[in-house]
């Protein structure tokens, strides 16, 4: 496995901008022990190996993309038999879903309960129906960041296209006009200022993939850099 001092290195030390931002606000230390002693139905501990509770969502860094809410799109194409490109107007048109779920950074931190409104990836998929020979998404997001996953990765209904955070419009700092959330990801795979969705017949590793980051960002495997 990549030691931590060489994947800072092969990150450039720039491992703050996804999640290291400031101070962390905390749960007290008696609620962070009552947390790890958690399961989730699925019988996984509430929290990941590694990881610590915070109260708010840390601000993970990035450059945002000039889009707006009245002039954002998303173009979905690649191996797919509908290519489409949908407005923000279009993408509150579909089927909207209100999810609550747990976050967790490579960095350490998880935010528990978070409520976010959007729309289920699958419900795109079914829009566009991916050919048999697309195996991997790969999200494109504002100045050229990507993140890429399985497709079967993906089609989990809590894997959805987020516009709004806690009931409100998405701040830019956290992705707006819209983000993808995922939840048992790390969240670099949850790429912020989404501009389009690629379907494709191979894995094509996304920006922090490139630079040491572990492709499946298991957090209960603890899987951050690539071994």
């Amino acid at each position: 496995m990549i030691s931590r001092r060489s994947f800072l290195a092969a990150a450039g030390g720039t491992i703050i901008s996804i999640g290291l931002p400031g101070a962390f606000i905390r749960p007290s230390e008696a609620r962070q022990r009552d947390l790890a002693a958690e399961t989730r139905p699925d019988g996984k501990p509430r929290l990941p190996p590694g990881q610590f509770a915070v109260e708010k969502i840390q601000d993970m860094g990035g450059t945002p993309g000039s889009a707006t809410f009245e002039n954002w799109s998303l173009r979905i194409q690649g191996e797919v038999e509908k290519p489409v490109v949908l407005s923000y107007q279009e993408l509150l048109a579909l089927d909207q879903v209100h999810i609550t779920c747990d976050i967790h950074c490579v960095t350490g931190w998880t935010l528990l309960d978070s409520a976010w409104s959007g729309v289920r990836l699958t419900t795109i998929m079914d829009m566009v129906k991916p050919q048999r020979k697309g195996g991997f998404i790969i999200f494109e997001a504002a100045h050229g960041y990507t993140s890429n996953l399985p497709i079967s990765a993906t089609q989990k209904e809590n894997v959805i296209l987020a516009h709004s955070f806690f009931a409100e419009k998405l701040p830019p700092q956290h992705g707006a006009p819209v983000r993808v959330v995922i939840p048992d990801r790390y969240f670099y795979k949850s790429a912020k200022w989404l501009e389009g969705i690629k379907v494709s017949s191979r894995d094509e590793p996304g920006f922090w993939e490139t630079l040491g980051y572990s492709d499946s960002a298991d957090p209960w495997k603890e899987e951050r850099h690539q071994i």
